[in-house]
């Protein structure tokens, strides 16, 4: 019987978990049309309909990861310097699925330090998500809960000690767990209100969703 729309979505769908669990099982470096074929279980001659290249292949796959993180839930506590915590708190590996997925972007960031190209499309994600804080950190300072300054400025400081404590969590969980996670950001955002009578918020359930399973 001839395939339908139907069964080739079905298959792009089973190529695209495929995709998924290499990279997390094996990070960015061990992503490759033999690998995929292998989690699939097919060959890879089938895969070649799909990746022609290996360029293609990497393509899909952050096309795939950046889809993937744009349709996690994300959390909304408030305005001001409560929006800004939750998008720093969204992008810290505090769950198995947010594990996985930072540990894909800071294994596939080798070969987009060694492609031009690739570089560029990240740094102008990277750009864009110091944009979105730089808003969130304007309204804090509209709000009074933030001292005057550069919010451009203090919005790439909170990036860089965001994948900074990304990093240190994927290299030692044991000794930066979910709670400490969030602790060591709630001590940065009170030095970023240093001058302001401003509460630093407490760390809730909500902020660390109960440990569950990866999904393999």
């Amino acid at each position: 019987m001839p395939r339908t729309k139907g069964d080739h979505e079905a298959r792009r769908r089973d190529v695209s978990e495929a995709v998924w669990q290499v990279m997390a099982t094996r990070g960015f470096a061990g992503l490759t049309l033999r690998a995929v074929a292998a989690e699939l279980g097919a060959t890879t001659g089938l895969l070649t309909h799909y990746f022609p290249t290996k360029q293609a292949l990497v393509k899909y796959a952050l096309d795939l990861l950046e889809k993937r993180t744009i349709s996690r839930p994300r959390r909304h506590t408030g305005k001001g310097l409560a929006a800004l915590r939750d998008a720093l708190l969204d992008i810290l590996p505090l769950t198995p699925e947010a594990a996985d997925s930072n540990r894909i972007w800071v294994s596939s960031w080798d070969a987009a330090l060694s492609d031009p190209a690739l570089g560029a499309d990240y740094a102008r994600k990277y750009a864009q998500s110091r944009d979105r804080l730089r808003e969130r950190v304007a309204a804090a300072q509209e709000l009074g809960e933030l001292p005057p300054g550069d919010p451009a400025h203090i919005a790439a400081g909170a990036q860089s000690f965001i994948l900074g404590l990304v990093v240190q969590a994927l290299f030692d969980p044991v000794a930066f767990p979910p709670q400490r996670q969030v602790e060591l950001l709630d001590d940065y955002l009170a030095t970023l209100t240093d001058g302001v009578a401003e509460r630093r918020p407490e760390p809730s359930e909500s902020d660390v969703p109960p440990s569950e399973p990866a999904t393999r």
